[in-house]
């Protein structure tokens, strides 16, 4: 469901929360940002989701509260089915790997149960316009870094990815 900004600036806050939750799962940032309203435009309210998540999001719980509302690529039936079901909407996330060859979904399965292990948090990628190989060239490319550079690489992804999904909320992207 899309909203326009001022619908969105006269919900309840806790119906603003909710919708925002859609966005982000880290309740923390969802109740900030919805306690900040008004916005006077959707630029606003991005710069203030910014500034919610680089002041709330500096505790590794509220990472990993943001983080668990990602589905895990855990095997690869479940990427193949998840692909497929892409291909026809161009506006998912990560239709891009819609084309992925299986050894490039096994090797994407494989990296981000080992980066799971590693970090103990799934891998975060901004995953709009990546084909999977290009997923897991990332991924590869993160996989030898310290948890601390993870954390901070996963909240980047993370912010990028709301600051999208608040866009569709309010029908801008």
């Amino acid at each position: 469901m899309s909203l326009t900004l001022s619908q969105f600036n006269a919900l309840s806050q806790e119906d603003a929360t909710a919708q925002l939750l859609t966005c982000c799962t880290s309740s923390s940032w969802a109740q900030t940002l919805a306690g900040a309203r008004p916005f006077a435009d959707i630029d606003a309210m991005l710069a203030a989701s910014d500034d919610a998540w680089n002041t709330e999001q500096t505790s590794e719980a509220n990472l990993m509260e943001a983080f668990d509302g990602h589905p895990q690529i855990g095997n690869v039936d479940s990427l193949k089915e998840k692909y497929r079901n892409t291909q026809d909407s161009a506006a998912h996330e990560q239709s891009g790997a819609a084309e992925a060859e299986d050894q490039v979904l096994e090797d994407l399965a494989q990296g981000n149960q080992d980066y799971l292990d590693k970090f103990g948090f799934i891998f975060i990628v901004f995953a709009t316009g990546k084909s999977a190989q290009q997923m897991l060239d990332l991924l590869l490319a993160r996989l030898p870094n310290d948890r601390a550079t993870e954390l901070a690489n996963a909240a980047a992804e993370q912010n990028k990815i709301t600051r999208l999904r608040i866009q569709k909320l309010l029908g801008a992207a």
